[in-house]
């Protein structure tokens, strides 16, 4: 099963896909397709984890981006973090993924608005279409204060 087939998966452009949960087949299936990199979002503990993903990847040859989301407590350091990761992988081939895809959805609007390459409508639209961030406490006060630092100065 290739990466098109995760949970939740996204085809963001030819370069950037995300997704909710992978498997190790969908992982080795990563370096066949071309990809360079692996950004993850979800915790080592995790029931939905991949074993060792880790090492998986990088035995792969792809580099490996570990930023353990708490979804219960996302933090301003936590995409400060994928803000880094996504700028240091610019051009490069990137899969992104989490549980269900909402931890990224939510990170990659944020990023987005960051760098004003989308509207607060459109960043909208990459989130709602997998999720409701506000009917989680933690992520409505999350993306208000995230977003509310994203305006222009």
């Amino acid at each position: 099963m290739s990466i098109d087939g995760a949970f939740n998966f996204r085809r963001i452009n030819e370069g950037l896909t995300t997704s909710g949960v992978v498997t190790a087949e969908q992982l080795r299936d990563l370096q066949r397709d071309g990809y360079d990199a692996v950004i993850n979002l979800l915790p080592d503990t995790h029931a939905l984890a991949v074993p060792d993903e880790s090492r998986r990847v990088e035995e792969l040859g792809l580099d490996y981006v570990y930023i353990p989301v708490d979804f219960d407590a996302p933090t301003r350091r936590d995409l400060d973090l994928f803000a880094d990761a996504m700028d240091a992988h610019a051009g490069q081939k990137l899969h992104v993924h989490c549980a269900a895809n909402y931890r990224v959805s939510a990170f990659y609007a944020l990023y987005l608005l960051r760098k004003g390459w989308c509207s607060d409508a459109e960043a909208d639209e990459l989130i709602h279409d997998l999720w409701n961030p506000s009917e989680h406490r933690a992520w409505k006060e999350f993306m208000t204060q995230e977003r509310a630092r994203s305006l222009p100065q």
